[in-house]
Parts: C-alpha cells; structure tokens; sequence
C-alpha cells in the first residue's frame, strides 16, 4: 500500500484528483467505482474544474457506485443516486446510462443484489474510490464482514442512523437497510484509492497501514491489494 501525506483536505484533493485524471486522460473508456460522502467532494470539484477548463470528456466513461439505501428512489434528495447526479454527474458531459447504482426501491433484495454482481463482472474497475469509516469501515462493510463478500443487503447499526438523522426531517424517515457493494468486488479493481481526512479518523488510518489484516478492520485487506493508494490529510495521519 502506497501512503501520500497531505497538509490538509484542500491538498488531499489535489493529490486524489491527479490519480484519479491519469486514469480518465490514459483511458476515455475506463470504468470508474465512485463514492459518496463529504470526503470525495473536493475530488469531484476538481473533476469538474478540469472538465470545464480542460475538456477532459466523459462521454465514453462508465461509473459503478458502492452503496445505495435501501427504500429511497433515485430522486430522494438523501439518495446516493441523487448525490451523485447532483454533485459530480449533471456537470460533466457523461452519459446517465452509463452511471450504475443499485437500485434502492427494489422489491426483491436478493435479485437486485445478483443483479449487481453480474454487472461488476461485466464493468471491471480500472479504480476505485473509497472513502474510510471511523471504525475502519468501506462501504457499508462494518466491521466482522467476510472478506469474501459480494453485493449485499445490511441492516445499519443504531449508530449510523442516529448520525444520518441530521439529513432527515424526522428519524423515522432514515432508511434501516443499504445495499453496498462486498469486498471481494472492492479487491477486484484494478487499482484502489482510499482517502481519509480528519483527526477521528487516524485510528483507522492507523489500522488500515499498521494493523493486523482482520475482519475486524475492513479495511486492512487493502494491504493486500497489489495496487492501492491511501491518501490521508495530516490530522488523520498522525499515528502513523
């Protein structure tokens, strides 16, 4: 695993931005896996930048998502479909049929689930982006998932909803169950970048780069990924 320093979340944009433009300008056609959250957002800003400046195209690129919750309709403003189009899709110049997320509203679980890992096998990753949990999550992969997982269904924890309740007009309203993408399919990608931002997160840094390789810390199965960058601002990477 390759570890960048930054200064601070500004600088760990840049640097994720210029991994993530040499797969873009190398590969019109690449298959990028993306990420919601706060800590890709300076990354997706600099996308946009630069195809606004630049020209770099995206008409050609096709895009996977990690995670979708389970009940929202992709035009729920707490969707990660919504985040997506919002915050990256809708100012670049890629085609929407090219945008893959699993689909929230599906009545049958399991068949949506099938439904997805048939399409990773159909759209290998040339990278993909993660962001990291607290507890060293990736995805909705908590802690104790199987290393060789594939798409599932999760029940979030108490804790998860109790924090994304902000977003919702009442905490009844926040959805229970997410669909995320496995681990197994995360390893897949050719290429890993991980970024971590923040001093609650230098425990899992910590354990990501440092730690035993263990269920426990989902994300230290990245070690044994041939090709991962972990890019982590320096409040996050102050243990190490």
């Amino acid at each position: 695993m390759r570890v960048l320093i930054a200064k601070d979340y500004d600088e760990l944009s840049e640097k994720a931005f210029e991994v993530m433009k040499d797969i873009i300008r190398s590969n019109p056609y690449a298959v990028l896996g993306l990420a919601t959250g706060t800590t890709p957002l300076g990354l997706y800003r600099h996308m946009i930048e630069d195809h606004k400046a630049h020209g770099t195209s995206y008409a050609h690129i096709r895009t996977v998502n990690l995670d979708e919750y389970q009940g929202l309709p992709k035009n729920h403003n707490q969707s990660y479909a919504y985040f997506m189009r919002e915050n990256l899709f809708r100012h670049l110049d890629i085609e929407t049929s090219n945008t893959y997320i699993e689909n929230g509203t599906a009545q049958d679980e399991q068949a949506e689930c099938a439904r997805y890992n048939k399409l990773l096998e159909e759209l290998p990753r040339d990278i993909q982006l993660l962001g990291l949990g607290s507890n060293g999550h990736i995805a909705f992969n908590e802690p104790r998932t199987p290393f060789g997982s594939q798409t599932h269904v999760v029940d979030l924890t108490e804790n998860t909803i109790k924090d994304n309740a902000r977003l919702f007009s009442d905490i009844s309203e926040v959805p229970k169950k997410a669909f995320t993408m496995g681990i197994k399919q995360i390893m897949q990608a050719k290429q890993i970048l991980i970024l971590a931002s923040g001093a609650n997160k230098a425990d899992a840094v910590y354990k990501t780069v440092c730690g035993k390789v263990t269920e426990e810390v989902p994300a230290s199965v990245l070690q044994l990924h041939p090709n991962c960058i972990l890019i982590a601002d320096k409040e996050a990477a102050s243990k190490l």
